[in-house]
């Protein structure tokens, strides 16, 4: 890839996949794609992923370019934290320079760096105003990513949000369910247990926003009844 024109390099990427994508328009299909293609796209990257989500993070398709991603990225749903998920639960692009440094991922980050895995980046995939999943891409080697890296990924993901979007499938997550618009509306309740959260169990922003996403996915709840129940004081033991 040359340095001095990722844009280009972008539109030539997207046009081939465009193109591919007439003739098999399936969800599955275009996140296999995708990922290929941010392999291909971002220098030093070692395997790439594309993952959808629905409203309770849970992972709804998923593509990866190689074994270790698949692990890795495994290992962020059963754990329900990592880059990933907090790229999606936050709308924004998440770097670590060294998984083996890193503290907002406590059960992740050692986990990963069993895997022999170093860097990682991932940003959200958004379409109009809906956060539908992350694509991400790994490393082995640690700084591998810097901030024209996340540069190149976030002019990424625009479009392949919007290629994903538009792909007619069942299986794809393009809209969020009425009750968590309402709630990332008013954020109100959202923000308190996330304050909450972090007061009780000493986590940062980000591990409380995936804290939340744990307590609604493993009681089968949405984001903001599983937020009302650690504001009332009933989501301290769930999870």
């Amino acid at each position: 890839m040359t340095a001095d024109l990722p844009l280009e390099e972008l539109s030539t990427t997207f046009a081939r996949i465009q193109g591919l994508l007439l003739s098999e328009e399936t969800v599955s299909k275009a996140v296999d794609l995708l990922a290929d293609a941010a392999k291909e796209s971002i220098p030093g990257t070692l395997g790439a992923g594309v993952s959808l989500m629905d409203e309770q993070g849970r992972r709804t398709s998923w593509g990866a370019t190689d074994e270790i991603v698949k692990q890795a990225d495994a290992l962020q749903y059963q754990l329900g934290e990592g880059p990933c998920i907090t790229a999606w639960a936050t709308t924004g692009t998440v770097r670590t320079n060294d998984v083996t440094t890193e503290n907002r991922w406590s059960r992740w980050s050692p986990r990963a760096a069993d895997l022999g895995l170093r860097s990682v980046l991932s940003a959200p995939l958004v379409f109009r105003t809906e956060s539908v999943g992350a694509i991400k891409v790994y490393s082995d080697k640690p700084g591998a990513f810097d901030a024209r890296s996340e540069r190149l990924l976030t002019l990424f993901a625009g479009p392949a949000a919007t290629l994903l979007a538009n792909v007619q499938s069942s299986q794809a997550p393009r809209r969020l369910s009425q009750q968590l618009k309402d709630a990332i509306a008013s954020r109100d309740n959202v923000a308190f247990a996330r304050g909450i959260l972090m007061e009780r169990e000493g986590l940062g922003e980000d591990e409380s926003m995936a804290r939340l996403l744990e307590i609604a996915r493993s009681n089968r709840v949405t984001l903001r009844t599983a937020a009302g129940s650690v504001v009332s004081g009933s989501g301290k033991h769930q999870g």
